[in-house]
C-alpha cells in the first residue's frame, strides 16, 4: 500500500479491533470501557462508518489537574476517541519511526527512559575518554512544549510523508479538538481539505497518545539539525528534554545559541531559560528522573518525595494494600537503576510498619 492511499487501513474493522484492544489494556474495569463494550460490535461498526464517510467528530476533552507534585493540566479523551487515536498511530507510526534518529528515546517501541539512561552512560564514558577527562553537559528543555506546538508546522511536517488528504483530515480533526478552549482554534469544518488558517493555532493536550507521537514528529526536525547540521555526536532527546555532552564548555555555549535560533525560526519554540544549563558532569545532571554523576547515580528528590507521599496515604488508609504493593513494586524496579539499596530498604520497612494492625 502506498503512503498516498493508507486511509482505508485506518478505518478497517481489523485495525479498529486491534486499536480497541490497545485502548482497553489495563482499563478493563473502568466504567467507560464496560459501557462501550456492552454493545461492542455496534460501537466499533459505528466508528468504522463515521471514519469511512467522514462524519467522525471527537467528543470534548475532559480536563483535570494533576499534582505529582508538579501541577499539570491533563486532557482526557473519550474512550471511543482513544480507539481512533490508536487506529491512526498503528498505521502511520511505522512510516515515521524509521525516519527518527536512534537517540530519540521517548514513546518508541524498544526504547524509553531506561534506554535513554543507558545511552547517557555510554556517551558520558565516550565524552570523558572513559572518565579520564572532565566534560560538560548542555541540559535543556523546551518552554511549554506541548502548549506551543504550531499546527501549521506540524501538518506540513506530516505531509512530507503522508500524501493521503483523508489522513490529514483526520489528524486535523484530532488537533482541532485539542484547542477547543481557544476561540481561534475552532475552524470551519470542511471534509477532505486542509484547514485554511492553521498558522496561529497551537497546542496539543497532555495525555493523548497522538500528542506523544506528534511530539516526536515535530522535534524530529530539531534532531536532524543537531545531529547533521551541528554535527553533535553525543545528543539524546526524551520528549522535550535533551542533553548534549562535550569536552568544551565553550562549544556547548555556541551550540546552545544556534539551537535557540533554530527552534525559534523553524519551529516557533524556545529553550526554557530556567531549565537550560551547561554543567560539569561532576556536579550531576538531572535526566530521565535521575541525578547522573561521574561514578554514581541517584534518584531525584522529587521521585523520593512522591513515594513518601504515597506511603503516607497508605498509612492513612487512603491507599489499599494491593495498590501500595503495585506502586512500590514499580518504584522499586525503577529505583534499582540508581545507587539506592539503603533507600529501598527504608521504604520497604515503612510500608511493612504501616501494614501492621493497630
Amino acid at each position: 500500500m502506498e503512503v498516498n492511499d493508507i486511509y482505508p487501513e485506518i478505518y478497517s474493522m481489523r485495525n479498529l479491533i486491534l486499536a480497541w484492544q490497545k485502548a482497553r489494556k489495563g482499563k478493563t474495569k473502568k466504567d467507560y470501557v464496560i459501557e462501550f463494550e456492552k454493545n461492542l460490535a455496534y460501537n466499533l461498526r459505528l466508528l468504522h462508518h463515521e471514519l469511512k464517510y467522514f462524519y467522525y467528530k471527537p467528543k470534548p476533552l475532559v480536563i483535570f489537574i494533576l499534582r505529582d507534585p508538579k501541577i499539570r493540566k491533563i486532557s482526557k479523551s473519550n474512550f471511543r476517541d482513544r480507539i481512533v487515536h490508536h487506529a491512526l498511530v498503528r498505521v502511520i507510526e511505522p512510516i515515521f519511526d524509521k525516519t527518527f534518529i536512534y537517540d530519540s528515546c521517548a514513546n518508541r517501541k524498544g526504547k524509553g527512559s531506561m534506554f535513554a539512561l543507558k545511552r547517557f552512560e555510554l556517551f558520558k564514558r565516550k565524552a570523558t575518554n572513559n572518565l579520564k577527562k572532565e566534560a560538560y553537559c548542555l541540559k535543556a528543555d523546551i518552554k511549554h512544549y506541548f502548549q506551543e506546538v504550531n499546527h501549521e508546522i506540524l501538518i506540513n511536517l506530516i505531509k512530507r510523508r503522508i500524501k493521503d488528504n483523508r489522513v490529514i483530515w483526520l489528524i486535523e480533526k484530532i488537533l482541532a479538538n485539542s484547542v477547543s478552549e481557544n476561540p481561534k482554534g475552532r475552524q470551519k469544518e470542511e471534509p477532505l481539505t486542509a484547514s485554511s488558517n492553521l498558522s496561529q493555532i497551537k497546542g496539543m493536550p497532555l495525555g493523548n497518545l497522538t500528542s506523544q507521537f506528534f511530539a516526536n514528529v515535530y522535534l524530529s526536525e530539531f534532531d536532524y539539525f543537531a545531529k547533521h547540521k551541528l554535527m553533535v555526536r553525543y545528543y539524546i532527546r526524551y520528549v522535550d528534554d535533551f542533553v548534549i555532552l562535550h569536552l568544551s564548555k565553550e562549544q556547548l555555549e555556541i551550540w546552545r545559541d544556534k539551537i535557540d535560533v533554530f527552534l525559534g525560526d523553524r519551529l516557533m519554540l524556545e529553550l526554557h531559560p530556567n531549565k537550560t544549563k551547561i554543567t560539569s558532569l561532576s556536579h550531576g545532571i538531572d535526566f530521565v528522573g535521575f541525578r547522573n554523576f561521574y561514578y554514581h547515580r541517584l534518584l531525584r528528590k522529587r521521585n523520593i518525595k512522591d513515594m513518601e507521599r504515597k506511603i503516607n496515604k497508605f498509612a492513612d488508609r487512603e491507599i489499599s494494600n494491593d495498590k501500595i504493593a503495585d506502586v512500590f513494586q514499580g518504584w522499586n524496579a525503577y529505583s534499582k537503576w540508581a545507587d539506592s539499596y539503603k533507600l529501598r530498604k527504608e521504604m520497604s520497612k515503612l510500608i511493612n510498619i504501616h501494614s501492621l494492625p493497630i
